[in-house]
């Protein structure tokens, strides 16, 4: 996907930033929370993603550490559903 559906997904459809399932080209899907860091920008014009995974989304939510997420090309991304 190119950034421009990435972001018009994020933005129309997931207003609330809820976590959503992510379906790629070469892995699993998963459910993940796209966040916002103070290099978003950056990463939103290379179409680079930081997603915190479900299995890390409780320790995100009471800590904010941005650690818990990874970086994922928004290349590689087939599919965004809202859960």
């Amino acid at each position: 996907m190119t950034n421009e559906q990435i972001e018009k997904f994020l933005l129309q459809k997931n207003p609330a930033n809820v976590p959503v399932k992510v379906s790629f080209k070469t892995r699993k899907p998963m459910i993940g929370l796209f966040i916002t860091t103070a290099d978003y920008a950056d990463l939103k014009a290379k179409n680079f993603w930081r997603i915190v995974a479900e299995s890390n989304l409780e320790n995100y939510k009471k800590s904010k550490d941005t650690t818990l997420a990874r970086i994922f090309s928004g290349v590689e991304i087939t599919k965004l559903s809202a859960l």
